[in-house]
């Protein structure tokens, strides 16, 4: 089995997995440093196999890239930050035909990483959202308390500021 840097987790890896167009997908940048290529022989690959990728595989436009910058300081991190041409986004079908295109061990083995990674959001991100719908619900449950309370706190307030007495006048 080859040597795979520790840095490659699944954990690690999900991090770089984005939503786009409706599909779970990573960039081209992000696979080339996991298969340990160069971006660009990663997608000259691609191009060289393109029935292969039909599917699998798409540019980004420009407005779901700088989205991608704005939100996840993908700048900042120096991911793309002197790119000439948008990103390629690879599905997950398309991250796995990548470890048969580059034919290497280190290829089969970091596409088993990342096929676990897809199969781990898929089965757990439902149940983050189940659970962060019951935490919505709660929090809406408990904020119609907090303004009840609210309302007698007022009320109460009232009761206890004694109301002003007039004071008698001296004199004529």
């Amino acid at each position: 089995m080859p040597d795979i840097q520790p840095s490659f987790t699944t954990d690690a890896i999900a991090q770089h997995i984005f939503e786009l167009r409706g599909q779970r997908v990573m960039l081209d940048a992000d696979l080339a440093v996991l298969y340990g290529v160069e971006t660009r022989a990663l997608l000259q690959a691609v191009k060289r196999n393109s029935d292969r990728f039909e599917d699998f595989v798409f540019q980004l436009s420009k407005d779901e890239w700088e989205f991608l910058r704005s939100q996840f300081v993908i700048l900042k991190t120096g991911r793309g930050q002197h790119r000439k041409y948008l990103p390629y986004a690879f599905t997950e079908h398309g991250t796995l035909m990548l470890s048969s295109v580059l034919n290497s061990a280190r290829a089969t083995e970091i596409s088993r990483l990342i096929i676990r990674t897809f199969v781990w959001l898929r089965q757990t991100v439902p149940a983050y959202k189940e659970l962060a719908d019951k935490v919505a619900e709660l929090e809406a449950a408990v904020g119609k308390h907090d303004e009840a309370l609210e309302g007698i706190f007022q009320t109460l307030r009232q009761l206890i500021v004694p109301p002003d007495k007039e004071k008698r006048r001296i004199g004529f």
